[in-house]
């Protein structure tokens, strides 16, 4: 396990792993069963909340954590070089 995985665990989330996505890679509007975070270790993330009532775009970079609420909908659009993140679960 690596260090940023075992900070990840240290918040709380019982899964944990690493992942990568190429660039402009895109996740449709989706959501989970669980609250889910994820800690950017390099590249960017851009996250809507589509169903929100004044939904808005932001984008995060490495250091940042994002996470999302159990049942929000939510989409994410990959920056240009790809990104990889720890996820919890």
């Amino acid at each position: 396990m690596t260090a940023a995985e075992k900070q990840v665990k240290s918040w709380g989330f019982p899964h944990v792993f690493t992942w990568s996505d190429g660039p402009n890679a895109h996740y449709s509007p989706h959501s989970h069963g669980g609250l889910t975070t994820h800690l950017i270790l390099s590249g960017e993330m851009t996250v809507t909340y589509p169903k929100d009532p004044h939904p808005t775009k932001e984008t995060f970079g490495p250091g940042a954590r994002v996470d999302v609420d159990a049942g929000r909908v939510h989409e994410v659009w990959i920056g240009s070089n790809g990104c990889t993140y720890v996820i919890g679960e």
